[in-house]
């Protein structure tokens, strides 16, 4: 009797729509959150639970406009809160109601779900928690508020934009974290306002738009690593003698990064390592930057692998605007915007997260062991979600959306030809960055360098 109870309370137990949901968004995340809120001006009508479970909701659901979104929203929140108070009836009172609710109410349930998220899921690979930062832009409508207060001045012909920087689990496709701004050129700064959401064994790989010693300097003080790409406007100082057949057979090895800037404020230089990675012309190249100076710990292999992983965050963003239909916030004030995008992106963390859930369950259950989770396809899941919200599968049956969720494999097959199927007149096209530039260090530079570790010690 006592092994047939230990057996049954370890196999794993389909789940339905609401008990998914309740993995992720505990009783004591709708707490924190309703905490956060008091300190805020309250809705009557509206709760905090109905409130978030309808913005999310019309996040997954289908239609042209908020106005029938939310008739369907309202409809499900009312399903699944069937022994509550029931929500508000006008799409006005709801904006009302969320236009009043602090944003701190969603970063605290955000913070929830990222904790929920490293106690379900095993992220960590060969040691490391693989993050990939990148970042995109979300129109807005053209409204005079919000070209006012989005809009820089230089760039009053284009539509009002939000530029949002996420971090990405690699291995599976999650959505970690996000930050929402203003446009361009800012993705540093958003990425430096993340470093905060960094769990332990953190590995960051982004693009050449990421680098600068700054950056490199404060996600060392997160004690985080990174993995970022070099381009013709860094510049690395080197102890050895540069010559044109090191440069040429130049695999990896520990460079010095100290820019002029640094120097003069009296920074310390950092110690980094630099990784080329041989493409099958010499032009494309790929040079990447890390603070993991122990080749084992991070070998050549282990950085290609980690940095082809990176199209991740490409993934992520298609999933968002196009499978989710948010190319465009439909919002027209400056407080709705920043709500509506926070709320879709955390509808878009929940999606990801049930279906890797589902899909990872389903594996164990397969191969009778624990396996790393799988990469979900976003549609199916999405799919699957919405036949609860139209009443094909009851919000409490378990083997219709468990089976659903299941069957929500990404492809897995090898491709033997490029994805383009034809070029775009109005597309830029890509080039990719130039190696950086490599400098021996000077006397001067080797004497400064010795009296600040005379200091240091």
């Amino acid at each position: 009797m006592r092994t047939t109870s230990t057996n049954r309370r370890l196999r794993p137990v389909a789940k339905s729509f609401l008990e998914s949901i309740r993995e992720f968004l505990t009783p004591a995340i709708w707490k924190q959150a309703d905490q956060a809120r008091r300190a805020g001006r309250r809705s009557v009508r509206w709760a905090t639970q109905p409130l978030l479970l309808t913005v999310l909701t019309m996040t997954w659901c289908c239609g042209d406009s908020q106005a029938e979104r939310f008739e369907t929203a309202k409809g499900f929140t009312a399903v699944c809160l069937a022994k509550r108070r029931g929500p508000g009836k006008s799409v006005q009172g709801f904006q009302k109601a969320l236009a009043k609710l602090p944003m701190t109410v969603l970063r605290t349930v955000a913070v929830g779900v990222r904790r929920r998220l490293l106690s379900l899921f095993d992220l960590t690979n060969d040691g490391w928690i693989i993050l990939g930062g990148d970042g995109s832009v979300l129109e807005c409508p053209r409204v005079a508020e919000l070209e006012q207060r989005l809009d820089p001045p230089q760039a009053r012909q284009r539509a009002p934009q939000v530029w949002v920087t996420a971090l990405v689990h690699l291995r599976t496709g999650l959505l970690w974290a996000w930050h929402l701004g203003k446009g361009h050129n800012r993705e540093r700064s958003h990425l430096r306002a993340l470093l905060w959401t960094l769990p332990a064994l953190a590995l960051i790989v982004a693009d050449a738009g990421y680098n600068g010693y700054e950056l490199a300097q404060q996600i060392i003080n997160a004690r985080a690593s990174f993995l970022i790409r070099m381009s013709a406007k860094d510049m690395l100082y080197t102890d050895w003698a540069i010559t044109p057949e090191k440069l040429q057979n130049f695999t990896e090895g520990e460079v010095w990064c100290w820019p002029l800037e640094a120097r003069h404020q009296g920074l310390p230089p950092l110690r980094v390592r630099l990784i080329r990675l041989h493409g099958q012309r010499r032009r494309k190249d790929v040079w990447l930057l890390t603070n993991v100076l122990d080749s084992k710990r991070l070998s050549i292999e282990q950085a290609s692998r980690y940095y082809r992983w990176r199209w991740e965050n490409e993934g992520l963003f298609r999933t968002y605007k196009r499978t989710l239909a948010k190319l465009k916030l439909l919002s027209r004030t400056i407080r709705l915007v920043h709500r509506e995008a926070a709320a879709s992106l955390l509808a878009t963390q929940l999606l990801m997260a049930q279906g890797v859930r589902g899909v990872s369950t389903s594996q164990r259950r397969q191969r009778g062991q624990r396996s790393l989770p799988r990469p979900c396809s976003p549609r199916r899941v999405l799919l699957a979600i919405r036949a609860v919200i139209l009443g094909r599968i009851g919000i409490r049956q378990r083997q219709a959306f468990q089976k659903r969720l299941a069957k929500a494999l990404r492809e897995q097959r090898q491709r033997t030809s490029s994805k383009v199927k034809r070029v775009w007149p109005r597309r830029v096209t890509h080039k990719p960055p130039k190696p950086p530039k490599l400098r021996e260090l000077a006397g001067e530079q080797k004497v400064l360098l010795d009296q600040m570790f005379k200091r240091a010690a």
